[in-house]
């Protein structure tokens, strides 16, 4: 088991979200989301995984992400972890930010899945550039601290100033820190990658394996 400092604050919470602007071909997948919502928020969860469920064998990524929360808490079905995580997969795959940081997660400590800190690394990193507080503020203290991949002082600051960016309450400390870990070339190369990542677009790590 790795040291808890350097998992990500997975989001076991579901995402209570109202869809507007639906195309046609979504609006029964929504209405099924949003009756699992009403129903989670009544304590329901019963009917909330039932509902959750079908809007998610529709494609419909929030439902796939609160589908895979109510299997790895064990809420309106029995807790699996392997299910939690092909969910927690397909809402990634989709783009849902909270689902690539719990992704990332999950193969960091190996739950439903084989643990793969490089895919972990990789899935933490998109969650992170895509605005993911709590993704960027992991990254930076695993390079920092060299656990469990190589330290690399630049990463870390680079990944400090995004979750600055994204206002996590630890970055500024993880910041002044590294400002006396760090000589000034490396001060320079940790900003341009950051500023690189403004521009760059974000990309999945991979496509699905069959």
């Amino acid at each position: 088991m790795l040291n808890s400092t350097y998992r990500a604050k997975a989001c076991n919470c579901l995402s209570l979200v109202t869809l507007l602007g639906l195309t046609l071909f979504a609006v029964e997948a929504a209405s099924d989301y949003e009756d699992g919502v009403e129903a989670a928020f009544s304590g329901d969860f019963d009917t909330a995984f039932r509902e959750f469920s079908q809007a998610a064998q529709q494609g419909l990524d929030l439902a796939q992400y609160n589908l895979a929360i109510l299997y790895f808490t064990g809420q309106g079905v029995d807790q699996d972890y392997a299910l939690a995580f092909s969910w927690t997969e397909a809402a990634a795959l989709q783009g849902h930010v909270n689902a690539q940081a719990n992704l990332a997660s999950l193969y960091l400590e190996g739950t439903g899945v084989v643990q793969d800190v490089d895919k972990a690394i990789d899935w933490f990193s998109t969650a992170g550039r895509s605005g993911h507080a709590n993704a960027a503020i992991t990254l930076a203290l695993m390079y920092r601290d060299g656990k469990p991949i190589k330290q690399d002082f630049v990463q870390a600051h680079a990944w400090a100033q995004v979750a600055q960016r994204e206002e996590h309450p630890e970055a500024e400390g993880v910041l002044r820190d590294l400002d006396t870990l760090l000589n000034k070339e490396q001060l320079r190369s940790a900003r341009r990658l950051f500023a690189q990542w403004q521009i760059e677009p974000v990309t999945l790590p991979w496509p699905p394996e069959p």
